[in-house]
């Protein structure tokens, strides 16, 4: 009896839910044997492998990345040679469509060289994501070259497109376009009106909307918009166009994201008639790949900071005199908790989209229970992260004001990525709400 208990907590494992109540499923023999869980796929080494090769080469451009708000030919020719901008694109249209684990992992390698390139290559891999939900002659004209990128902002003002004969016409200006120095197409998410301008809608009361994909060389782009502290080298500009005629093709589903995706958790997934891939990952909505891309942007820099300052800390004797900075106690306590944040936070994070794969293969769509815990993970994350960053920056005293050293550049780049919306600690509520039984809003989760 004694060998068939412990042959029970063996084989069996313990599972605990979101409120950290731990569960035994029964084994065979006991009773019926729980449904098998899925195995997530193995990360892929070979891909994480290729994004820290770069990093030292990041590492190098950072500062010119940052001074000329844009990355140089030679940083691009070795991400598009990497596939780095192709790395969610489907198969079928030539991309790697890896699965999300090791996804995050690629980009915690880009963002330890460079922050500005991580957010880049997240934001172009999200709007990659639309190519399952386009025709697939269209998919290929936007995404056949090798050097193609997507990139897209954030309405600014009223954006609108009306329906004409065999297109759409398009007004606007969108803010924000990570990439778009570099984009070979821009997209501009915008509100479905009728003749007249008004804004229709659907049956739950909400605005249509969908997204115009747009050559570059078809907009305008608002010339000294992108003054800001850090993530400069993003290039994240403004751009506008005024009555301009959208093919049907380049018109598609709001940010590539199938309608079910959106709604709370008692909602009944409904069809999603305009997406054309099957494969786990396009089970998903984009959000989940905005906020394991950039809270990696973010713990990524963290590690690069904290990894500068433990060179640092063995190497110089404070202003004062005595010991080197790597004797002194509260330094000591400091990286260790330093540390900690960035290891724990990674491991959430790597546990969740493992959850989520897995759950996803298993029953076809991304659960809400997984959605609402990535969103609360993500946030998180880039808060710790912004803390870590802070601290090193502290400890490393009159040192880290120098342009010639690894800090100032960072802690601009950090500051930027924890004003941005998935830092947002509105999304701790909207998590909050979901953990206390109350309804919360989906829009980002």
């Amino acid at each position: 009896a004694m060998a068939d208990l412990l042959d029970f907590f063996i084989t069996n494992e313990p599972f605990m839910d979101r409120r950290g109540i731990i569960s035994l499923p029964v084994r065979a023999g006991f009773e019926p044997p729980p449904t098998p869980r899925p195995k997530a796929n193995p990360i892929n080494q070979d891909w994480i492998a290729k994004a820290r090769a770069l990093t030292p080469i990041l590492d190098v451009a950072g500062p010119r990345i940052d001074a000329n708000k844009s990355l140089p030919i030679e940083i691009l020719d070795a991400l598009f040679e990497a596939k780095m901008f192709r790395m969610l694109l489907p198969r079928s249209q030539g991309g790697a469509e890896l699965d999300l684990p090791t996804f995050f992992q690629v980009m915690l390698a880009i963002a330890q060289g460079d922050a500005s390139a991580a957010w880049s290559v997240a934001q172009s891999n999200g709007c990659a994501f639309s190519a399952a939900y386009m025709e697939p002659s269209a998919a290929r004209e936007v995404f056949c070259s090798t050097r193609a990128v997507l990139a897209w902002g954030f309405p600014a003002g009223v954006c609108a497109i009306t329906k004409v004969d065999g297109g759409w016409r398009a007004s606007g200006t969108w803010g924000f376009g990570s990439g778009s120095r570099h984009a070979s197409w821009l997209g501009g998410h915008s509100q479905v009106c009728d003749g007249n301008g008004t804004a229709l809608k659907n049956s739950a009361g909400q605005a249509i909307e969908r997204t115009v994909l747009i050559p570059r060389e078809s907009v305008t782009i608002v010339d000294d918009e992108w003054e800001v502290i850090g993530l400069r080298g993003t290039g994240s500009d403004t751009y506008a166009v005024k009555n301009l005629f959208v093919p049907d093709r380049f018109c598609i589903v709001a940010r590539g994201v199938g309608r079910d995706q959106q709604h709370a958790a008692d909602a009944a997934t409904g069809d999603e008639p305009e997406r054309r891939e099957q494969g786990p990952l396009y089970r998903f909505s984009p959000t989940i790949v905005y906020q394991s891309g950039f809270c990696a942007v973010a713990l990524g820099l963290a590690r690069a900071m904290l990894d500068s300052f433990v060179i640092l800390a063995q190497q110089k004797t404070p202003s004062g005199g005595g010991p080197l900075l790597r004797d002194n106690a509260l330094v000591q306590e400091h990286v260790a908790v330093s540390q900690a944040r960035i290891a724990s936070m990674t491991a959430w994070i790597m546990q969740s989209l493992r959850e989520s794969w897995d759950g996803c293969v298993l029953t076809g769509r991304h659960s809400f229970d997984h959605r609402a815990t990535m969103r609360l993970a993500s946030t998180y994350a880039i808060r710790e992260a912004s803390k870590v960053v802070e601290q090193v920056y502290s400890d490393a005293g009159a040192t880290a004001i120098f342009k010639s050293q690894p800090f100032e550049r960072r802690l601009r780049d950090m500051h930027a990525v924890a004003q941005q919306v998935q830092a947002n600690a509105a999304h701790l509520q909207t998590a909050g709400q979901y953990y206390l039984g109350i309804k919360p809003n989906a829009r980002f989760m």
